[in-house]
C-alpha cells in the first residue's frame, strides 16, 4: 500500500483540485494521510468531505488536524508517523495528476532498482503547451539548486531518460518506508520548511542510496501555492538561513556533486497562472 500525504494549510481550491485527481490513480492500493495545518478557510470542511468519498472509491483516508500551523516539516513527520503503507508519497497540495498510473509506475521503478531509494516524476507547468518545471537537480559548490529542463518543452529529447540527480524537490516523489524507519523523517533544524527535502536525499545518498526522476511519468505542479502567503514566516530569511545549514552539512558531498558553478543558478522566472485562469489540466492515461 502506498501512503499519500498532503499538507493542506488554506488554498482549499488547490488542495480540491488535487484530490479529486488523485482519485484517478489506478494499480495501487493507496491510504490518503491528510494533514490540516491550522487553515481558516473552507479546507477543514472539504476534507471532511472528501474523506467519504475516498473510502466510497476504495482508499483508506485520514485527516490530521492541527489548530495552528505545525510547518511543513514537522506536518510531514506527523503524518508518516501515522501512515501505514509500505511506500509514502509526499504530494504538494498544489499537484495534479497527469497519469492514472503515475503511482505504480513510480513503485515499480523502485523495486526494480534494490538500490533506488527515492523518485520523482518530471514535473510539468499546468498550463498549455505544458512545459517542463522540474526534471531533476542540479547542485552548485555552494549548495544552489538548478532545476534540470525547467522551461523547456515536454518532449525536449535531453529530458527522457531516467537520470540519478544529487536530490529531488518534494512536490512529489516516492520512495520505500523503510528510508522513514532508518532516517526518522525530516530534520525540524530546517522547519518550518526550506531544504529539508534536499537534506532528505543526501542524507538517503551518504548511505548508499540513489535518488532519480522517471520522465516517463509525469505530473502538474503550479509551484509556490503551498507554502505561499504563510502568515509569521519570513521566506527569504528562512531559505537563506537553511541554505546554509544544508550547504555546510552537505560541503563535501556538494564538491563533488557540483557540475555547474554558482553563476549557473539564477532562476529562469515563468510566467505564473492561477486556477482562475488555467482549466483542469488534462489526464494523459
Amino acid at each position: 500500500m502506498l501512503s499519500v500525504i498532503v499538507l493542506n494549510c488554506n488554498k482549499a481550491g488547490y488542495s480540491e483540485m488535487l484530490l479529486d485527481s488523485l482519485l484517478a490513480t489506478t494499480g495501487v492500493p493507496i491510504e490518503f494521510v491528510l494533514v490540516d495545518n491550522g487553515s481558516q478557510d473552507r479546507t477543514g470542511a472539504m476534507l471532511a468531505e472528501f474523506a467519504p468519498r475516498a473510502q466510497a472509491a476504495g482508499f483508506d483516508c485520514r485527516i490530521l488536524t492541527f489548530a495552528e500551523n505545525i510547518g511543513a516539516i514537522r506536518g510531514r513527520n506527523e503524518a508518516m508517523a501515522d501512515a501505514r503503507g509500505e511506500w509514502f508519497a509526499f504530494v504538494d497540495n498544489d499537484v495534479v495528476v497527469r497519469d492514472r498510473d503515475w503511482a505504480q509506475r513510480l513503485i515499480a521503478r523502485l523495486g526494480a532498482e534494490p538500490d533506488l531509494g527515492i523518485v520523482s516524476p518530471k514535473i510539468l507547468f499546468p498550463w498549455e503547451p505544458y512545459d517542463i518545471e522540474f526534471c531533476g537537480c542540479e547542485v552548485t559548490p555552494s549548495g544552489r539548486v538548478i532545476y534540470r529542463g525547467r522551461g523547456d518543452g515536454r518532449d525536449d529529447p535531453r529530458y527522457a531518460d531516467q537520470v540519478d540527480c544529487p536530490c529531488l524537490i518534494s512536490a512529489c516523489i516516492v520512495f520505500p518506508r523503510r528510508l522513514y524507519d532508518e532516517f526518522g523523517g525530516l530534520d525540524e533544524v530546517f522547519s518550518p520548511v526550506q531544504y529539508e527535502d534536499l537534506d532528505f536525499c543526501y542524507r538517503v545518498r551518504q548511505a548508499g542510496w540513489r535518488c532519480a526522476v522517471v520522465p516517463e511519468v509525469e505530473m502538474y505542479h503550479w509551484e509556490h501555492t503551498t507554502t505561499s502567503g504563510t502568515g509569521g514566516i519570513n521566506f527569504s530569511l528562512v531559505t537563506l538561513r537553511n541554505g546554509r545549514t544544508f550547504a555546510k552539512r552537505w560541503q563535501a558531498m556538494l564538491a563533488a556533486d557540483a557540475t555547474q558553478p554558482d553563476e549557473a543558478a539564477k532562476w529562469r522566472e515563468i510566467t505564473r497562472f492561477g486556477l482562475e485562469d488555467v482549466p483542469h489540466p488534462p489526464l494523459r492515461r
